[in-house]
């Protein structure tokens, strides 16, 4: 099992900053690839970036590249979502994941989940 505790969420104006971090824990000697995606309410949960683990390979949704950054601390098991210039849109609950195929985008080839944090953008 892993576990993975998001925080860093809340709420900024539009072109502000956030950092989101994942905590992970658990039996991680398998894990290949971190993710980050967001869900909007009454939207389907989309990609905005992975990372793999091992040497740190980074893929980004078009919407999000030039404005976010993923990163993985391996010391301290954490990764982490560096989120500039926010966008109304980028509003959502964001995700962290973590499974066994390297910088996949579709969610089915993550196995666990973090709960969330909320990010709120207002313009």
């Amino acid at each position: 099992q892993v576990q993975l505790v998001e925080s860093g969420g809340g709420s900024v104006q539009a072109g502000g900053s956030l950092r989101l971090s994942c905590a992970v824990s658990g039996r991680t000697g398998s894990t290949y690839a971190m993710g980050w995606f967001h869900q909007a309410p009454g939207k389907e949960r989309e990609f905005v970036a992975a990372i793999s683990w091992s040497i740190g390979t980074t893929y980004y949704a078009d919407s999000v590249k030039g404005r976010f950054t993923i990163s993985r601390d391996n010391a301290k098991n954490t990764v982490y979502l560096q989120m500039n210039n926010l966008k109304p849109e980028d509003t959502a609950g964001y995700y962290c994941a973590a499974g066994r195929r390297s910088l996949a985008v579709g969610s089915s080839w993550y196995d666990y989940w973090g709960q969330g944090t909320q990010v709120t953008v207002s313009s």
